[in-house]
């Protein structure tokens, strides 16, 4: 069973999500702050976290879930899939640039939330989801698909699960356009949807942290998709 934690002020809400989750095989505890969220991942990490996954609502009493966004890097590697209002779309933009992994916006549908969940545990917990453990291409990049570690000619990377993920599609096609939509589908495990900015801000993202190692690490192909320089 997978343990998850939720972070929703909505005490009635997260009451049956809780229910709903349980039923389909995910453990959900459930607190209503944000500074509740950051006490109950400090108080389980590093060594013996029992949270597969955090479910972050961004409007929440003490520390809104923004802030515990930028706070996490220094407590926990923890995916995140966030709760956002329907039509806020900057701070979704905002959520994604912070470093979570996905989205899903308010009132949701408990089996959209589900199937969200269910698609970022399975690609965290996948040691080589894109293709079997194949020698990469040649290239600066070292990928670690066991330890999940990214080099560039000896330097340690930071990298998020999704752009981990991300960088290893590239690179598996390294010089070649991979289309958008095959990256949402094998990336971020749902299909491309019309005016979803997800894969963009993630590609974003990753992007910055090469840019000090290559001008222009990844290339932006209008209509197609991305290409992988460096």
């Amino acid at each position: 069973m997978s343990n998850i934690l939720l972070g929703d002020d909505d005490e009635e809400l997260t009451q049956l999500l809780q229910e709903y989750l349980h039923n389909h095989g995910i453990h959900c505890d459930c607190v209503h702050d944000g500074e509740a969220v950051i006490e109950r991942l400090k108080a389980t990490m590093p060594d013996n976290s029992p949270y597969d996954l955090l479910v972050l609502d961004i409007m929440m009493p003490k520390i809104d879930g923004l802030s515990v966004l930028r706070q996490l890097p220094a407590i926990s590697d923890i995916p995140v899939i966030m709760l956002t209002a329907k039509g806020e779309e900057i701070d979704r933009i905002i959520g994604l640039e912070l470093g979570a992994d996905d989205y899903i916006t308010k009132p949701c549908n408990p089996r959209e939330l589900l199937a969200r969940i269910n698609a970022v545990i399975k690609r965290t917990n996948s040691v080589a989801n894109l293709a079997e453990q194949l020698p990469l291409p040649s290239s600066r990049l070292h990928l670690d698909q066991q330890q999940r570690l990214c080099e560039i000619d000896g330097i340690e990377l930071q990298l998020t699960g999704t752009e981990f993920d991300l960088l290893l599609a590239l690179l598996r096609q390294k010089g070649e356009v991979v289309n958008k939509s095959w990256l949402s589908q094998h990336v971020l495990q749902r299909e491309l949807q019309p005016f979803d900015r997800s894969l963009d801000v993630h590609v974003s993202r990753l992007r910055k942290k090469l840019q000090p190692f290559h001008d222009e690490p990844i290339k932006a192909i209008r209509g197609k998709g991305y290409q992988l320089v460096l």
